[in-house]
């Protein structure tokens, strides 16, 4: 079965006194015209196959008319290549010539930024001045621009009337490839043009018929008024709702037997979530729409490769292009796990801090961020357009992905779409610097369209534009977004031009587009099965209301209520029991006091988050949060009790000066901004004050800084305690005193302490130092009035001998097989990254 064949509805073209088809043949009978020479102009591209399969199938043997669009009429009538400054109606070319165009009329600096403009507006009046005779184009031009600057006297208008008439002076003077259309020689060759008229008149096909004169004919496509189909209507909650019964009706009618069926786009966003579920169901639709190449996972692949060469690129823009390339795997996620434990957001601190390593593990990593920087390094100078393309292509067959994208379909398209295929020729232009490049590959790609070939078969599904419903017979239609924003009454007109300007330009103007989706809308609605879905409110809650087309038949009476298609099935309870997992054969020889923490609080966390090492990746772009605060804070303090150690002082002056250079050198070992670091800016005045004052305080009776963040290690049996301490000071009488710093609140860093026993922290860092007897307190460095404040655990000697018992005791237990059982107890659960692997919050059903 010809694909063709699959939308055709044989009334429309077959019926003997009404039919289309009929129609041709008497048009061609009256003036006395052979089939072969006669050209039938359909409104869109995929007609044409159906009017061809519909001449045979209604039974005229012979001859067939050909029945072409405009541009594809052109393509056969003769080979065009545009040439010099011509408008080639490929974004790649057009936006090089609007820049070229820009800078001759003195707007150089600007035309990176303004030639999306100038080519937006082009577009729009290319049509029209294609339409015009070559040799009176330039009258048209004048008339044009008179139009179009109508109403833009004031100075605010000056930029814009300079885009408008240089788009003016493009669009007219450019060579077209319909011109061929326009000759003599092609009006020679054909002795009768037919018009099937569509929704909207198209200029140039109104200026062929006129140049036809008496040959030319215009048919309507479809009658005005005809029977309703059964139309029924669908509520919906929320977008996900819509798309789920959408994709139920389209399953529905299917299984019913009524393919082929039509699912209009009315909203990509939600066409592609209908087209996923039905994929997932078996059913693949055909789209003749087609989505933006930007959206593809192969322009994402070249865009990745670009936005990781830019000087400024983050850590995560570099990590997703490298998990795209041949580079190393194992690399790759111990670049990674690397570059998350230290916070390294932007990569060339990452680069200067791995050039400063003097470790001998960091070898490895070091040569491999040397060579990402050799290949960055390739883009990284501006050069013109016609050497960009080769280096980028040297670039994506450097890192393996070239043949991975010239194997893919949409792939091959990315790569034509920039001319970086070998086939693709050569386009030139100015000089870019990396950015401008990367803008303009960003911008061709979101005006290209990728539609994925049927492979011959007739589709079962078709998503396809309210209006090329005309002339095509569809089993059923199902329209989903009927809503007031999605389904206007009245689209919005292309352009921000003027009812006064669209009427002297010869644009559309809203009241015909308004009557094309009038008229599209009822040639739906004819349908036998018609289907219309509508949200009731938006993905943020926003309510939503129906289409006016909607509430017209709903006045009317001429809607049923949708049944619904989605079938409930009972499923039977299968309750989670708690997880009692054994560690017993996953020891661990270093425990810290984190480690310990997650133990005591629950034994299934520190299971799955320690014994199996399972933890979810910080976010390397996230926003400066407390926690930022709270790390740079620490350093911050280490370094100044690091500097004031080696030059005493008890001068205020001097100490505030020590603390702002230590500040300085935090701020840049953590790679802040001054913009990122303004939230807690304004606070550090108050906390700086308020601990200095607390040192003052601190240090009467003789306590001494001894160091700052020292790594300890202390063996206990067949383990070993380990962990970073904030700050150890000494007493005069020799004893050691644990300090380790909070920035929360006072209220929390109290409750702390309030049990020696439940606090695992300071027990745990006692154990770390090697006195029997020492002090240990929390110092919350907080900013409000009440400033520093220490909360010292008095007990925290004997917190520490039971501790170490404790230890002792849980880990022998578990090397003994004990159960690790899943507390879910408290507020443990309510951040914990373990939660959606013991199944807590499915318990309830076996209780």
């Amino acid at each position: 079965m010809n694909p063709a064949d699959a939308h055709v509805p044989p009334a429309l073209w077959c019926d003997p006194a009404t039919g289309v088809v009929a129609r041709i043949v008497a048009a061609l009978r009256q003036r006395d015209a052979h089939p072969a020479r006669a050209v039938v102009l359909v409104p869109y591209a995929q007609l044409m196959n159906v009017a061809r399969a519909m001449w045979g199938r209604c039974g005229h043997a012979g001859f067939v008319p050909r029945f072409e669009t405009t541009r594809n009429w052109a393509r056969s009538a003769g080979g065009f290549l545009p040439a010099g400054y011509d408008i080639a109606f490929d974004m790649a070319r057009d936006l090089l010539t609007a820049q070229s165009l820009l800078s001759q009329a003195g707007f150089g600096a600007e035309r990176q930024a303004w030639a999306g403009r100038v080519v937006e507006l082009a577009m729009q009046l290319a049509p029209l001045a294609a339409a015009e005779l070559p040799d009176a184009r330039s009258a048209w031009a004048q008339r044009a621009t008179r139009a179009a600057e109508a109403g833009n006297e004031s100075q605010w208008f000056d930029i814009e009337r300079a885009l408008v008439r240089i788009a003016v002076l493009w669009a007219a003077t450019s060579t077209y490839a319909t011109d061929v259309l326009l000759t003599d020689t092609t009006r020679d060759q054909v002795d009768a043009l037919i018009v099937l008229d569509g929704f909207q008149t198209d200029p140039l096909t109104q200026k062929l018929a006129v140049l036809w004169g008496e040959r030319a004919m215009h048919l309507p496509l479809v009658a005005v008024d005809g029977p309703a189909g059964d139309a029924t209507l669908h509520g919906a909650t929320d977008p996900e709702d819509e798309a789920d019964l959408a994709a139920a009706c389209v399953l529905r009618h299917l299984a019913e037997g009524r393919a082929p069926v039509a699912l209009v786009a009315t909203d990509r966003a939600l066409t592609r979530r209908i087209s996923a579920q039905l994929v997932a169901q078996g059913v693949a639709p055909h789209d003749e729409t087609g989505w933006k190449l930007s959206t593809t996972r192969a322009a994402a692949t070249l865009m990745g490769a670009l936005r990781a060469c830019a000087h400024d690129a983050s850590s995560d823009q570099v990590l997703d292009w490298l998990k795209g390339t041949s580079a190393q795997a194992s690399l790759v996620l111990s670049l990674e796990a690397r570059l998350r434990r230290d916070g390294q957001r932007d990569w060339l601190a990452w680069c200067s801090h791995i050039a400063r390593s003097e470790r001998p593990q960091d070898a490895a990593l070091l040569l491999f961020t040397e060579g990402i920087e050799a290949r960055r390094a390739q883009l990284m100078h501006a050069r013109p357009l016609a050497d960009w393309l080769p280096a980028l292509r040297a670039l994506l067959q450097a890192d393996g992905s070239w043949d991975a994208l010239a194997a893919d379909l949409a792939g091959a398209n990315v790569l034509a779409a920039l001319w970086l295929d070998a086939e693709g020729g050569e386009i030139t232009g100015g000089r870019h610097t990396l950015a401008e490049f990367t803008a303009w590959a960003r911008d061709v790609l979101e005006a290209a369209s990728f539609v994925p070939p049927t492979g011959g078969q007739a589709p079962q599904v078709v998503v396809l534009p309210l209006h090329q419903l005309l002339g095509r017979a569809f089993g059923a239609v199902v329209i989903p977004g009927c809503d007031d924003r999605r389904l206007p009454a009245s689209p919005e007109p292309p352009g921000n031009w003027s009812a006064a300007q669209r009427l002297e330009l010869g644009l559309p103007a809203r009241e015909l587009l308004e009557s094309a989706q009038r008229a599209a809308w009822a040639t739906a609605l004819r349908n036998p099965f018609c289907e219309l879905l509508w949200r009731q409110s938006d993905a943020s809650g926003e309510p939503v209301q129906p289409s006016p087309l909607v509430q017209a038949l709903q006045f009317d009476h001429a809607l049923h209520p949708g049944i619904e298609p989605r079938s409930l099935r009972e499923v039977p309870l299968q309750p989670t029991l708690r997880p009692l997992p054994s560690g017993a054969l996953l020891p661990l020889q270093n425990v810290s006091a984190t480690v310990y923490e997650d133990l005591r609080r629950c034994p299934y966390r520190f299971f799955a988050l320690r014994q199996l090492a399972l933890r979810s990746a910080d976010e390397l772009d996230a926003e400066v949060d407390k926690r930022d605060f709270g790390n740079w804070l620490h350093a911050v303090l280490g370094h100044f009790h690091e500097a004031l150690q080696e030059a005493p002082t008890p001068d205020l002056r001097a100490r505030l000066a020590m603390i702002s250079t230590a500040e300085q050198r935090a701020t840049r070992e953590f790679g802040l901004s001054e913009a990122e670091f303004l939230p807690f800016a304004a606070a550090w005045p108050a906390v700086r004050d308020g601990y200095l004052a607390w040192l003052t305080g601190h240090e009467a009776d003789g306590t001494t800084f001894v160091e700052a963040e020292p790594w300890k290690e202390q063996p206990l049996g067949a383990l070993k305690l380990v962990g970073r301490l904030d700050r150890i000071d000494r007493m005069p009488d020799g004893r050691a005193f644990v300090i380790d710093y909070k920035t929360e609140s006072a209220a929390t860093t109290k409750e702390r302490i309030k049990e020696p026993t439940e606090d695992t922290q300071l027990a745990f860092y006692a154990a770390l130092v090697a006195d029997d007897t020492l002090r240990a307190a929390y110092v919350n460095v907080g900013e409000k009035s009440s400033g520093t404040q220490t909360f010292e655990q008095a007990e925290v000697v004997d917190a520490r001998d039971a501790l170490v018992a404790g230890l002792i005791d849980d880990f022998s237990r578990i090397g003994e097989g004990a159960a690790l059982p899943a507390l879910g107890e408290g507020m443990v659960c309510e951040h914990c990254a373990a939660r959606g692997l013991c199944r807590k919050d499915f318990w309830e059903l076996s209780e």
